[in-house]
């Protein structure tokens, strides 16, 4: 704890004066109770030095002028200033260590020169020993401040790289989620969609008095709605930014997808003009869970008879266009989970997604990039 060293600090200080005063070395005045209180109190002032560091090296300078004014043995300069010196200095108050030693230096140089000492004696011999103990104490106090101002800013950057971490592995992990999202509405979605239609035709084709078959189909006409809700909220829980992730599918494997919507009595027109295994694998994944997307909309959501999927490699972009005849409802395009998955896809990886209702029918058109981004 700090001020368990700053008390060590302090007894030492004060061990150290009370020793020098007690070898009554000069001085016109025997040392008293005073001179030994004046030794405790500069061992006190270690005790603010952490909080006042100034101050206790000004108050410091002060006792030393006015201990020798008394005319006390002899202590030094440096001996009783060291400590104050190195606690400045490891406050980071260089400037003023070095300026307080080098006044202090030079009062106490000029009383003695006026008192008759040796100058050659006082300037050679005397002020060497004052000025390495000055100076080492400065040194030590900044080394140490250098030293801790290392440790903080290590302890900085490794708190700054850990939470770097965490954010990556956080994105990561939202980019997962998003992906999961994507993928349970682009298949099971589709699958989902698929039974709910095919139920309803079968309860429409069967006789309104049978016992038997009636209910069934009702029965998996409401399961199926009710496993559609429920997915669409689990997507929407999981919904987050847009992945990077490519995913295990591609254009080669449209045709099940195509034949779903024949199934539902679409008549369908395939122009597929990309050569197998020419894409980059995302490019191919993302072309083709958007015609998939695409496509389960029309479905479930147009009143049309035809549809078409037309996909076309030119030099540097995919284009790709789904097409149904169904006539303009008068309404808004619902821009729902389907359509904002296929626009974050393609935005994703560079590309651009836009839908249009005409008279001849609605049309989504995305254009996506040949290379994967960087």
């Amino acid at each position: 704890m700090p001020w368990v060293a700053d008390s060590i600090l302090g007894l030492v200080v004060t061990a150290t004066l009370v020793g020098t005063i007690s070898a009554r070395q000069g001085g016109t005045q025997q040392p008293d109770a005073i001179a030994y209180a004046w030794a405790a109190g500069l061992g006190a002032l270690m005790l603010a030095r952490r909080r006042y560091p100034r101050a206790v090296l000004g108050v410091t300078a002060l006792g030393l002028f006015a201990y020798y004014s008394v005319g006390y043995p002899a202590v030094g300069v440096a001996v009783p200033l060291a400590a104050a010196l190195f606690s400045a200095a490891e406050a980071g108050r260089l400037v003023t260590a070095a300026v307080t030693s080098l006044g202090v230096l030079g009062v106490s140089l000029m009383f003695r020169l006026m008192e008759g000492q040796d100058a050659a004696f006082v300037l050679g011999y005397d002020l060497a020993p004052h000025v390495t103990l000055m100076a080492v104490a400065i040194a030590l106090g900044d080394g140490l401040r250098s030293r801790r101002v290392q440790q903080r800013s290590q302890r900085e950057l490794r708190d700054l790289m850990a939470r770097q971490y965490i954010q990556e592995a956080e994105s990561w992990l939202r980019e997962e989620r998003l992906s999961i999202a994507r993928d349970l509405h682009d298949a099971i979605g589709h699958a989902l969609s698929v039974i709910s239609l095919h139920a309803e035709v079968a309860r429409e084709a069967i006789p309104v008095d049978d016992e038997v078959a009636g209910p069934a189909v009702r029965q998996v006409k409401a399961a199926a709605s009710q496993a559609m809700r429920e997915l669409r909220t689990t997507v929407g829980v999981l919904r987050s930014k847009p992945p990077g992730r490519s995913v295990t599918v591609s254009l080669a494997y449209l045709s099940p997808v195509l034949d779903t919507a024949r199934a539902a009595g679409f008549d369908v027109e395939e122009q597929v003009e990309v050569a197998p295994g020419t894409l980059p694998r995302i490019i191919d994944a993302a072309a083709y869970r958007i015609v998939q997307e695409a496509v389960t909309n029309v479905v479930r959501h147009a009143d049309a008879s035809r549809l078409s999927v037309k996909v076309v490699a030119g030099t540097t972009r995919l284009r790709v266009f789904v097409t149904d005849d169904g006539p303009p409802s008068g309404k808004p395009v619902r821009a729902g989970h389907g359509i904002a998955g296929m626009t974050e896809r393609a935005r994703a990886l560079g590309g651009s997604l836009r839908t249009r209702h005409e008279a001849s029918g609605f049309t989504v058109e995305a254009e996506l990039p040949l290379r994967e981004p960087a």
